[in-house]
């Protein structure tokens, strides 16, 4: 009994410590919002479309082959982006729908902006303000993997979330 207690005391203060310091990004460290909102800019360059970029503060949400469910996986990227955003309630975010290069371009950005549609009506279900979202469907037009796999494929079969102010 007393190992028990022991241990919920020890979890109870690294939560506790982990929780004044906000949420951390990928290498560890307490974000800020301009952390958050940072490289906006630089992604559009002279255009109205953006560079393809990788994960950044926020998580990609991946999803399955000609599907815009979220699954187990998926789940637990939106609540870590979730997460994010309860904390930064200024913070607005632009869900990018993202497919693989199969399909005809038509089908892929309808297919896109389903997923981008599922992500966005999960964080209103959660308390998110709609107003605080904005959805875009990119198709198989910006590709994080350029090769024709079933590795790549996998990984441009997603929703990426670009933060702004």
């Amino acid at each position: 009994m007393l190992k028990n207690l022991s241990l919920l005391l020890i979890l109870s203060f690294t939560l506790l410590a982990c929780s004044s310091t906000g949420p951390l990004g990928p290498d560890g460290k307490p974000l800020s919002e301009s952390d958050l909102v940072s490289g906006q800019e630089a992604r559009f360059g002279e255009g109205e479309i953006p560079f393809a970029e990788g994960e950044g503060a926020f998580r990609d949400i991946h999803f399955a082959y000609d599907s815009s469910s979220i699954n187990d996986s998926g789940m637990q990227d939106v609540e870590y982006n979730l997460q994010l955003l309860q904390s930064y309630p200024d913070v607005k975010v632009q869900l990018e729908g993202h497919c693989d290069e199969r399909g005809t371009a038509e089908y892929n950005m309808a297919l896109g902006s389903q997923r981008a549609k599922s992500v966005s009506d999960l964080l209103t279900s959660y308390g998110i303000e709609a107003s605080r979202i904005a959805t875009v469907s990119y198709g198989e037009e910006l590709p994080i993997d350029t090769s024709s796999s079933d590795q790549a494929w996998a990984k441009n079969r997603r929703v990426h979330f670009s933060a702004f102010k």
